[in-house]
């Protein structure tokens, strides 16, 4: 838990079929993160998995942005 670092959250399966929906995108279209990333090792995620991370922004708004984990292999 560091200061500069937003937060992380692994989305349940109704999240993401819901976010994908919405986008109207596939699931291998979101943005990637990597499963070895500092930032995600804490919630010990599995490789298909979805990570919101929830940014604030220099309106003072919480943006929530989105990554699928992958591996580096």
């Amino acid at each position: 838990k560091h200061s500069l670092v937003p937060e992380h959250a692994i989305m349940t399966e109704q999240e993401v079929s819901d976010l994908l929906k919405f986008y109207d995108v596939s699931l291998n279209q979101l943005p990637r993160i990597s499963i070895k990333d500092a930032a995600i090792k804490e919630l010990s995620p599995k490789v298909g998995d979805v990570v919101k991370i929830i940014r604030d922004s220099k309106t003072g708004k919480k943006i929530p942005y989105y990554r699928l984990v992958v591996s580096d292999e």
